[in-house]
């Protein structure tokens, strides 16, 4: 519930840098909603209705290649953020063009990074950053910065290079403050203390697909066996990682440790 209310009012917050400091000063954001607010500009059709069918096909894609809790947070922050883009009327909060860039830019990193936090995405180009990100160790602000290079020079050619000038500081300043707040690149390294060592250790192979080690353990003061298993993950895996855990052993003792660097195979996982 406390991930639904995240991406609820975080979608609502992207929102309202749009409409009251990007748009007004024809300032594009990354993705295909940069995408959906340059077309909203220069065409009669509101930017909500067009950020909602762009990311349809993007959608479809994140039902068939990332997880049920992943895709239904992104679904439901692309339909908050679809409506909020309706709702909210375009207003211009200042008359600074840099100002609006930089703090639009800001606040959306702001908003995104939450929304990743929780577990989902704002749909668009995330979601292949998503995909980008499981496979490379990259961090992912600078994924989605780095596919945003046409949505700069549209804006160039559309409206005018001091707008796409405009366009690559919000870009930036969106992605440094993603980094900031999502940090996915950052490893983890979890000393999970279970009585139930085989449950977790399943649910962790099928829905992390890293390498767990586990190490046989007894609990000093009442005698009983224990399993030990560690594992290194990213930090955007932590919140799906916690929760797993928590559904399948309550009891459990988890110490979490952020990690300086990884020698090996990460993508496999620490050890087999």
């Amino acid at each position: 519930m406390q991930n639904v209310i995240t991406i609820t009012l975080s979608s609502i917050l992207v929102a309202f840098a749009y409409n009251y400091l990007l748009i007004p000063h024809e300032i594009l954001s990354g993705g295909l909603s940069g995408i959906a607010i340059m077309l909203g500009i220069i065409t009669p059709l509101n930017t909500g209705v067009l950020n909602l069918l762009l990311n349809l096909p993007l959608l479809i894609l994140g039902v068939m290649k990332l997880g049920k809790r992943f895709i239904s947070y992104t679904i439901l922050s692309v339909a908050v953020l679809s409506v909020s883009l309706y709702i909210i009327p375009i207003h211009k909060a200042t008359q600074e063009p840099i100002l609006a860039s930089l703090f639009g830019g800001v606040i959306v990193g702001f908003a995104m990074g939450m929304i990743f936090r929780a577990a989902g995405s704002s749909g668009g180009f995330d979601i292949i950053a998503m995909l980008l990100s499981r496979k490379r160790d990259f961090p992912l602000g600078t994924l989605i910065a780095a596919m945003n290079g046409i949505v700069v020079a549209a804006s160039g050619f559309v409206f005018s290079w001091d707008a796409a000038l405009l366009t690559l500081v919000s870009i930036y300043a969106t992605g440094k403050v993603v980094d900031t707040i999502h940090t996915s690149h950052i490893k983890l390294t979890l000393m999970i203390i279970t009585s139930k060592g085989d449950e977790v250790k399943q649910q962790l192979l099928e829905k992390l697909h890293r390498g767990v080690t586990i190490i046989d353990a007894k609990g000093a003061y009442s005698g009983e066996g224990r399993k030990v298993l560690i594992t290194v993950i990213t930090r955007y895996q932590l919140a799906d990682v916690k929760s797993t855990i928590k559904e399948t052993d309550p009891k459990s003792f988890v110490n979490i440790l952020q990690t300086t660097e990884v020698i090996g195979m990460f993508d496999r996982g620490t050890t087999k």
